[in-house]
């Protein structure tokens, strides 16, 4: 089994339930179990700098899966999780229903030549967002990159999206 990392986020359709139901499809899943998640997390919207739409702010999770599926499958499984969900690609950092992103899988590197562009890991911007390095390290504190780096020390030096710890019972 390895151990993968996915990143949760929603902004549309009651984000906390469409976070939610997507932990129990990820413990669901063929071949993979979830080990643990995060509390759940509030954040500003990522924009680029020509996106004038107002967005509402996003939920945020972390969870944590020992699967047995290869990455490109693993990523295979969650587009299909994210389609269940009704999720809408129309604009990079748009307002979506559900986002999953695999963020770590073991202290494996995968770069876009090696995936026909589909899939990087450790996920590109997984050192820069703190509404996904503070449930990471909510969930294995020690937690250290294939290049050596701690995820608590990114998480001090990264971007700031006015993260918030929300109280939520599970």
């Amino acid at each position: 089994m390895n151990i993968a990392y996915i990143g949760i986020g929603s902004n549309l359709n009651s984000p906390i339930a469409q976070v939610t139901r997507a932990l129990l499809e990820l413990d669901q899943l063929d071949n993979s179990y979830l080990l643990a998640y995060s509390s759940l997390y509030q954040s500003s919207p990522m924009t680029l700098d020509d996106n004038s739409d107002e967005q509402e702010n996003y939920i945020n999770a972390v969870a944590k899966l020992a699967t047995s599926l290869e990455p490109l499958d693993l990523l295979d499984k969650l587009q299909a999780i994210e389609n269940s969900h009704e999720r809408v690609r129309k604009k990079r950092w748009g307002a979506r229903t559900l986002d999953l992103d695999i963020l770590l899988y073991d202290h494996t590197i995968i770069t876009s030549d090696m995936s026909n562009g589909r899939l990087v890991i450790p996920h590109y911007g997984l050192k820069e967002r703190d509404f996904v390095l503070a449930p990471i390290v909510e969930i294995n504190p020690t937690l250290t990159l294939p290049d050596n780096s701690q995820v608590s020390d990114l998480l001090n030096h990264c971007q700031q999206y006015n993260l918030k710890k929300l109280e939520w019972t599970h």
